[in-house]
């Protein structure tokens, strides 16, 4: 993908920080959770959603043991191998616990020695943070936008 377009990608994420955490919604300004703020930028950079989101719940499948956000990224997006190099733009899938289904995400801003992602927190709503060790332990699975973005 063009720098211009991870560029542009990153500047979307960032007009929805100081976004409140809302469980399931997905509106700018009012509230999302982590799968909302990346279908915001989706909406935002794209158009329509690839996908109609059924309700989820908090849990994201833990007790089943069933990977459903990152099927659906899958779906949607490029999965990137672990070990290809960090870009901004792309999206970051989270293990929360080792051994737990992924369920968190969120979307790499910086690279480098001062490495950061914004993602939608509980309790915090849409932030940038570092990206410091302990979150980077717990990716599971990365992924890049299709082409065509922007």
């Amino acid at each position: 993908m063009e720098v211009q377009g991870r560029e542009a990608i990153v500047a979307a994420a960032r007009g929805w920080i100081g976004t409140p955490y809302r469980h399931q919604a997905s509106c700018r300004g009012a509230g999302c959770d982590c799968l909302g703020l990346l279908r915001g930028i989706w909406r935002e950079l794209w158009g329509r959603e690839p996908e109609a989101v059924p309700a989820y719940s908090r849990d994201w499948s833990e007790a089943a043991r069933e990977e459903a956000l990152w099927a659906a990224a899958r779906r949607h997006l490029r999965e990137k191998p672990l070990r290809a190099p960090e870009a901004p733009g792309d999206v970051v899938l989270f293990r929360m616990r080792e051994g737990a289904v992924a369920k968190h995400l969120g979307l790499q801003a910086r690279v480098g020695e001062a490495a950061s992602f914004i993602h939608a927190y509980s309790g915090h709503g849409v932030v940038e943070s570092a990206f410091t060790r302990p979150w980077a332990r717990r990716v599971a699975a990365r992924f890049e936008f299709p082409e065509g973005v922007c």
